[in-house]
């Protein structure tokens, strides 16, 4: 049964429709992002979120959207958020396992912009020592 089933991928060719037969075989997943952002002074910025709970302070990050690398969503967040520019400068940890939801945090540092927050989203940021 194995060899036929090999024999029928090989026939697909790689492309187009083993790329589909993939994507429908398997669970979708919702890949969330987040980032520990570093000022000069070695500060970290936390954000007070408006659909977070009440009184709580987090990390910058969101979702990534088709076609962006998680580099670019942590980097994009954190601009429409706050209106800082930053760079990720490496991944900090993968975590799975949230009903078909993966977060990936990084490490990153402040190189710009200036603060503009979305009020719409984010109640205060600071960077905390």
């Amino acid at each position: 049964m194995n060899a036929i089933l090999v024999r029928l991928w090989n026939l697909l060719k790689i492309g187009t429709l083993q790329w589909y037969l993939l994507w429908f075989m398997h669970h979708k997943y919702i890949v969330g992002t987040s980032a520990v952002i570093f000022n000069e002074q070695g500060e970290i910025l936390l954000l007070r979120h408006r659909f977070w709970r009440e009184g709580s302070w987090g990390l910058p990050g969101g979702y990534a959207e088709h076609g962006e690398s998680l580099e670019e969503t942590v980097c994009r967040e954190v601009r429409e958020e706050t209106g800082y520019e930053v760079e990720i400068e490496r991944a900090l940890r993968l975590v799975s396992g949230y009903k078909l939801r993966l977060e990936v945090s990084f490490v990153g540092r402040l190189v710009g912009g200036e603060r503009r927050l979305d009020a719409r989203e984010i109640i205060e940021a600071r960077f905390f020592a």
